[in-house]
């Protein structure tokens, strides 16, 4: 088996089971969150439709790009950092769709950032998210 080895010596997840386990969290996140199949599409980067279908329909067969593994990496983290944060779920899930003042929203939603269309605002709600984890919000 060629397996790729962290330095500890435990084997690496290969990019097919990481787009497996990402996609089958992303549905059931979408599913918390509310999200339309158009908004589902956005986070992922606008694949095809048919595309879309086939990863929710076979997870374990997909084959996704760098850009969608780093989209699905930062949702699962955006949606970690909330059920931290906020330990009602349905507050943690309804944060994203909540008008918010800080900096990075502007007064808008998280959730109209990281539809925004690129992988750099899914990456700023993340990081975002991670400083009020480690200093309180703002």
């Amino acid at each position: 088996m060629n397996a790729v080895l962290k330095p500890e010596g435990a084997p690496l997840a290969s990019a097919q089971q990481m787009a497996s386990a990402g996609l089958r969290a992303f549905a059931r996140i979408a599913q918390a969150w509310g999200l339309n199949v158009d908004e589902q599409l956005a986070l992922l980067g606008q694949p095809p439709r048919s595309t879309f279908f086939a990863w929710r329909k076979h997870p374990e067969k997909a084959t996704v790009s760098r850009d969608t593994l780093e989209r699905l990496s930062n949702i699962l983290g955006i949606y970690k950092s909330l059920q931290i944060l906020l330990p009602e779920p349905t507050a943690a899930d309804a944060w994203v769709r909540q008008p918010n003042g800080a900096a990075p929203f502007g007064g808008g939603t998280a959730l109209a950032r990281m539809l925004a269309g690129n992988v750099s605002d899914l990456n700023l709600v993340r990081r975002y998210l991670d400083g009020v984890r480690g200093g309180g919000w703002s």
